[in-house]
C-alpha cells in the first residue's frame, strides 16, 4: 500500500468486521459513533494497541475517514500510529484484529504489543 498522505488505515476485512461488530453493538446507524484506536504503555515490547466504540471527540482528536469507517486517535496515540493499517484475520494461525505499523521496530508474538 503507497499513501499519499499520514493516515490511519483500515483493510477491507478489518471494515467488514468493524461494521458487523457496530451492528451488533446497535450503533451502526449512530452516525456521531466511530472506532477509537490508541496506544497505551505496557505489553510485553513496551507499548500496546487499544480500541473501542466511542462517540465523543476531545479536542486535541485525529480524526480519518476510511471508506465510511470513521477513525479517531488521539494526538499522542497518532504520533506512534501514522501510516499504520488496521487488519482483521479469521484464520487458523491467528484470529482478530492486528495492526501493520510501520513504526514499530519490534513486536511481540502475540501481535498486541511493539516498541518503537
Amino acid at each position: 500500500m503507497i499513501n499519499t498522505e499520514n493516515g490511519i488505515y483500515i483493510s477491507d476485512k478489518a471494515r467488514a468486521k468493524v461494521t458487523k461488530l457496530m451492528e451488533e453493538a446497535g450503533v451502526a446507524n449512530e452516525p456521531n459513533y466511530f472506532l477509537r484506536v490508541g496506544v497505551v504503555g505496557g505489553g510485553c515490547s513496551g507499548l500496546s494497541y487499544k480500541m473501542d466504540f466511542d462517540n465523543e471527540i476531545k479536542p486535541m482528536d485525529q480524526v480519518f475517514d476510511n471508506d465510511g469507517i470513521k477513525i479517531v486517535t488521539d494526538l499522542k496515540s497518532f504520533l506512534y500510529l501514522v501510516n499504520t493499517e488496521l487488519d482483521f484475520s479469521d484464520g487458523l494461525n491467528g484470529k482478530g484484529f492486528f495492526f501493520s505499523n510501520p513504526n514499530a521496530s519490534r513486536s511481540c508474538g502475540c501481535g498486541e504489543s511493539f516498541a518503537v
